[in-house]
């Protein structure tokens, strides 16, 4: 059986505030801790306090020796294409090539309309810059957007992760990625994209990219319910709660564990967590269980 892989979500602004920890001592523990990412997500303008991915995830790289750096996601349609090539470059520079890059379109019309975007571009600008970013950290002079740009310090491309569990995002990732990152689905739904995953890159004559699952967990006791956490998900995503109760990891490590064994099963072989509740600190040594069960059990 092939290793899998745990990362966990960094704490947010307000989970900072509440537990008293900052972004260079959350990376440090969850590398101490033996878990094997550290992952930030991208948000503009959501109207709640978020921090800007690649300096959070700057930060963390420089607290940090071992642990994968990871996207969760970042939206580079977004921005204008060498500021993103740059950022990224910056990233895998001072993580000492650490990156694990998960890229989306998503966020809502009134992100996009704030960077001053039209939502309308976001497939077609997130495929130019999936096609043209390995270009642009090699160093080579390329043409964006009607200038020939070229970065230095050139860097190697960090693994691509395509997020979204749509037949777009796996196609997207069948063409462009190194990997496939649907979160918040079933085992079941799992293998079923992978499989569709698998055949979409061999009919490009590419192999079958990696499959990595986000998922949120609330482990041990005096945390919110499983029930809590579904509700929670459905009414952010649309979603009926009995589509997703499922989902969450709870209770006891070896529960979490058997949960995500059947991801593994499923195709998966890596996993980033988001903390859905409970002192974060104390989840992050339960999720290092879950991974030193699972590890246990191959």
């Amino acid at each position: 059986m092939n290793s899998f892989e745990i990362g966990v979500i960094l704490p947010g602004v307000g989970v900072q505030r509440g537990d008293g920890i900052d972004l260079r001592e959350a990376a440090r523990h969850a590398e101490d801790a033996g878990l094997d990412g550290v992952w930030h997500g991208d948000h503009l303008a959501v109207g709640g306090p978020t921090l800007d991915a690649p300096i959070a995830l700057a930060t963390a790289a420089a607290a940090t020796a071992r642990v994968r750096i990871g996207t969760s996601v970042l939206i580079p349609a977004i921005r204008p294409l060498a500021w993103a090539a740059k950022q990224v470059a910056t990233l895998q520079y001072v993580s000492g090539g650490r990156l694990v890059l998960g890229v989306g379109s998503g966020g809502g019309p009134g992100q996009w309309a704030a960077a001053g975007v039209p939502y309308a571009e976001r497939g077609p600008r997130t495929d130019s810059a999936l096609r043209l970013l390995p270009r642009l950290l090699a160093g080579e002079r390329t043409e964006v957007e009607g200038a020939a740009v070229e970065l230095a310090p050139s860097v190697p491309m960090p693994p691509v992760w395509v997020g979204n569990a749509s037949l777009t995002a796996i196609r997207r990732a069948a063409r462009l990625g190194d990997g496939w990152f649907p979160s918040l689905i079933s085992p079941a739904q799992l293998a079923e994209g992978a499989a569709r995953l698998a055949e979409l890159a061999a009919e490009h004559g590419r192999p079958a990219p990696v499959v990595a699952i986000g998922g949120t967990c609330a482990l041990g006791t005096g945390v919110p319910s499983r029930a809590e956490i579904a509700s929670g998900i459905g009414g952010a995503y649309g979603r009926p709660v009995e589509e997703v109760i499922d989902i969450p990891l709870t209770g006891r490590p070896e529960e979490a564990a058997e949960k995500l064994a059947a991801y593994r099963e499923a195709g998966a072989r890596h996993a980033v967590i988001g903390i859905a509740g409970g002192d974060w600190r104390t989840q992050v040594e339960l999720l290092a269980e879950v991974r030193k069960i699972l590890h246990d059990t191959h």
